[in-house]
C-alpha cells in the first residue's frame, strides 16, 4: 500500500539549517541609481585609460548602473584582486549558448550571461516576499488588466566590446532562437516557457512589451532569469543566423567555438584562454554595468579558472586548496571532504545544506512518434504509460540500498518522486510512496500482462508485440558523472530482480542532451532541476504544459502532446498555478501536484542527498547558509561580482595579470 516516507530526523536537520540563513528584505539586496563618482583597479586606469585604449570609467558605466547595496554584502565593500580558481568536468562544446552550446558548465555561462532578471539571490528571501529581482530589466510596469507587461531596459549599458546593449538584443533572442523551431537555446527556453500564445515586442531601444493570455502570470519572471532568457550579442550573432545569412541552422551553432575567444559578453568575466583538455580563463569585463556604493566598478576579483579536469576532482581539489570552489553534490565524495574539512589548518570552509540534491527515473511517455522509437522503443513506450507497469517499477526499487551504494552514514535518504524534501513547497503528507515490495512489484507487473514466457528470467512483450521477445529497455545516463552512472547500475540490477532487462547508454555531456531532447531514449536518469526545488523557476518543465517543456513527454514535429488523464490534471494545475497571485493557493495547488504525481508515478524518486558548498577560506562575501542548489546553482547564489580577497590573503594566480580582453575573435588578451 502507499504510504508517506517517514522522516523526523531529516526534518530536525532541516529547520536547523535554515535558521543559519539570513533572511532580508528582497529591495535591500540592490537598486538602480546614478552615483557621485566611480572607480576601477588602478591599473585599467594608468594602463588603459591614461593610455587611451579605454573611455573614463564613468563613460563606460550605464547612467544608472545596478547597485550592490553594502547592507546585504556579508563583509562589506571589497578591493581588487586575485583569482578564483574552478575546477570542472564539463568540456567547451562553443560560446553559441542561444543556440544550444554548453560551455562546460561549471559557473562558466553563469559567469559570461546576464539575463533579464535574476533570482540565485532569493534564497535570503522569505517566501512572501519572493519575485524576481531586477537585473538587464532594471523595472517592469503591468497593465491595468494584467495581460500586458511593459519592461524597462537598462540604458547605456555595454557588452564587453563596448557595443551598446538594447532592445535589438532582447529580440534577436527571443524572435532568431527561442521562437524559432530550428534553434534550441542551451537551457530548453521555447515560446512555452513565457506561456502559450505568449509575444513580445520592441517599444524603443530600451523598452519591450509582453503579452500574456492570462491576466497577471507574475510567474514568467522568473523564466525569465537563468538560463531561459539570457540575450547573447546580436551585433556578432545576427551575421551568422540563417535568417540573415547563407549559413545553415548548424553553421549558426558552431560559428563560434571553443577557439573563438573574446565573445562579448554582459557578464563579469571574458573568455581570453582555451587550451583543450587544460583551462579556460576569464578575465574582468571593462564594461560591466555594476558597482558597489562607493562606486567600484564589479568584479572584484580580476581573473576566473577553469581547470579541465572531472566533476569528482573538482571536490578533491577544492577540500585540498589547489581549488577554490565546489558544489559537493556527488556523495561519493562527502566522507573524505568533511574528514580534511575538520582539520584547522583546512584550506576550504564545507557547509552541508537542506537535501535539495535529487535524482529521478524518467519514463518517456510520448507513444505519438516524439524520437521516432522503432517496433521495441514504441512497445516500450506503451507500457510506460501502464500505471501498473510504473507500479512495478517503483516497487521493485529499494532506495535505502541505492543510496547507501552511493555513500553509508546519514546522507541519503527515501526519495519517492515530485519536489525535493528541502523545498518550502514538498508537503509529507501529499506524498504518496510505495515501499519496497519486490513480490508486490511482481503482481504489478502481472497485472500490466508481462509473463516470463521462455523461461530465462526476464518478463517477454505479449504474443504479437516486438516479437515476444524480452522487455528490453535502454536507459540514457550521464557518463559525465559517477553518482549517475552509480544510480543507473543500481537500477539495472533491482530491475533484473523484478524481470526486466535494462541496458545503459551511457553518453557524455551534449551527447546525452541530444538525446534525452530529440526523443531517443525509453528511460533516463537525471537529477533534478529547478522545477522540483525552487518549484517558482521553471515552474512549466513541471508538466507538459506545452510540446517542448516537459523532460520527458514532448511533441513529434507534427503533433501534441498525447497526454494521459492525470497529466491533463498536472497541465491544468500548472497552469494554475503560474497564473495565481495568491500564496495559500498556490500552495494548495502544489499539494495537489504532488500527490496526484506520486500516487501516478509520473517520475520514480531514486535518492536525495544534501549537497555542501565548498570555498578557499581566503573568500569574503559568501553569503551565510548559501545553498549549492536552489534558484540557481552556487556559482550565482554567492553573487561572484561581490565576492573578494582581502588584500592581506591574496595569491598570485592571475595568468593575465593587468590585462584586459581583446577584440572579438582575437587571440588572448590586449597588452
Amino acid at each position: 500500500m502507499p504510504t508517506h516516507p517517514n522522516r523526523p530526523c531529516r526534518r530536525r536537520r532541516r529547520n536547523s539549517r535554515r535558521r543559519e540563513i539570513k533572511y532580508v528584505a528582497r529591495d535591500s539586496i540592490l537598486e538602480f541609481k546614478a552615483l557621485p563618482e566611480y572607480h576601477e583597479p588602478d591599473w585599467v586606469t594608468e594602463k588603459y585609460v591614461k593610455a587611451g585604449k579605454l573611455p573614463p570609467v564613468k563613460d563606460r558605466l550605464p547612467k544608472e548602473p545596478l547597485v550592490f547595496k553594502t547592507g546585504n554584502m556579508p563583509d562589506g565593500i571589497g578591493v581588487y584582486g586575485d583569482t578564483m580558481r574552478h575546477v570542472i568536468g564539463g568540456r567547451p562544446e562553443g560560446w553559441n549558448y542561444g543556440a544550444g552550446q554548453t560551455q562546460g558548465w561549471g559557473g562558466i555561462d553563469i559567469g559570461l550571461s546576464e539575463c533579464l532578471t535574476r533570482t540565485a539571490p532569493l534564497f535570503q528571501v522569505e517566501a512572501k516576499d519572493t519575485e524576481p529581482l531586477p537585473n538587464l530589466a532594471k523595472s517592469w510596469d503591468w497593465s491595468t488588466d494584467g495581460h500586458k507587461l511593459t519592461m524597462h531596459l537598462i540604458e547605456g549599458a555595454k557588452w564587453s566590446d563596448g557595443v551598446p546593449f538594447n532592445a535589438d538584443d532582447v529580440m534577436f533572442y527571443w524572435d532568431d532562437e527561442v521562437v524559432d523551431p530550428n534553434v534550441s537555446p542551451l537551457n530548453g527556453a521555447t515560446p512555452e516557457t513565457f506561456g502559450v500564445g505568449t509575444t513580445l515586442k520592441k517599444i524603443d531601444d530600451y523598452t519591450v512589451e509582453w503579452t500574456f493570455k492570462d491576466a497577471f502570470p507574475k510567474q514568467y519572471l522568473y523564466a525569465m532569469a537563468y538560463g531561459t532568457f539570457c540575450p547573447g550579442p546580436a551585433h556578432i550573432l545576427k551575421p551568422q543566423h540563417p535568417k540573415y545569412s547563407k549559413n545553415t541552422y548548424e553553421q549558426f551553432k558552431n560559428a563560434f567555438p571553443p577557439e573563438y575567444m573574446n565573445l562579448p559578453v554582459m557578464g563579469a568575466w571574458v573568455p581570453v584562454e582555451y587550451r583543450p583538455d587544460d583551462i579556460i580563463v576569464m578575465r574582468r569585463n571593462p564594461y560591466y554595468w555594476k558597482v558597489d556604493e562607493k562606486g567600484n566598478q564589479l568584479p572584484y576579483l580580476n581573473e576566473l579558472h577553469y581547470k579541465l579536469s572531472t566533476w569528482a576532482d573538482r571536490d578533491v581539489q577544492a577540500v585540498a586548496g589547489s581549488g577554490d570552489f565546489s558544489n559537493l553534490e556527488q556523495p561519493e565524495n562527502f566522507v573524505a571532504s568533511l574528514k580534511r574539512a575538520a582539520d584547522k589548518d583546512a584550506p576550504a570552509r564545507l557547509a552541508f545544506g537542506p537535501r535539495l540534491i535529487g535524482y529521478n527515473l524518467r519514463m518517456n511517455f510520448s507513444a505519438n512518434g516524439w524520437g521516432n522509437p522503432d517496433e521495441r522503443g514504441q512497445a516500450i513506450r506503451e507500457l510506460n504509460r501502464n500505471e501498473d507497469f510504473r507500479k512495478a517499477v517503483t516497487m521493485a526499487l529499494d532506495r535505502k540500498a541505492l543510496g547507501d551504494s552511493l555513500v553509508k552514514g546519514p546522507f541519503t535518504a527515501i526519495y519517492p518522486g515530485g519536489f525535493s524534501s528541502g523545498t518550502s513547497f514538498y508537503d509529507r503528507n501529499s506524498t504518496v510512496y510505495y515501499p519496497f515490495d519486490l513480490e508486490g512489484a511482481k503482481a504489478e507487473l502481472a497485472k500490466a500482462g508481462l509473463k516470463d514466457t521462455d523461461g530465462d528470467g526476464f518478463v517477454n512483450f505479449p504474443a504479437g508485440t516486438a516479437g515476444g521477445k524480452n522487455v528490453e529497455i535502454v536507459m540514457l545516463v550521464n557518463n559525465d558523472y559517477t553518482t549517475d552512472k552509480s544510480l543507473a547500475e543500481g537500477v539495472v540490477g533491482q530491475m533484473e530482480k523484478l524481470g526486466l532487462r535494462v541496458v545503459l547508454n551511457g553518453l557524455n555531456g551534449t551527447q546525452r542532451d541530444a538525446s534525452q531532447y530529440s526523443g531517443r531514449f525509453d528511460w533516463l536518469v537525471r537529477r533534478n532541476d529547478q522545477e522540483l526545488t525552487s518549484v517558482v523557476q521553471n515552474t512549466e518543465q513541471l508538466a507538459p504544459v506545452g510540446p517542448k517543456t516537459s523532460w520527458n513527454h514532448r511533441a513529434p514535429e507534427s503533433g501534441e502532446v498525447d497526454l494521459m488523464p492525470f497529466e491533463k490534471d498536472l497541465v491544468d494545475i500548472v497552469n494554475k498555478f503560474v497564473a495565481s497571485d495568491d500564496n495559500d493557493e498556490r500552495a494548495s495547488l502544489m499539494k495537489q501536484f504532488q500527490k496526484i504525481s506520486t500516487e501516478h508515478v509520473y517520475n520514480v524518486g531514486l535518492t536525495e542527498y544534501p549537497g555542501a558548498l565548498i570555498i578557499n577560506k581566503r573568500f569574503s562575501n559568501i553569503p551565510q547558509g548559501t545553498p549549492i542548489f536552489m534558484f540557481n546553482w552556487a556559482e550565482d547564489t554567492i553573487v561572484r561580482e561581490r565576492v573578494f580577497v582581502a588584500a592581506d590573503k591574496q595569491q598570485k594566480y592571475e595568468l593575465f595579470p593587468e590585462q584586459l580582453p581583446g577584440k572579438p575573435g582575437d587571440k588572448g588578451t590586449t597588452n
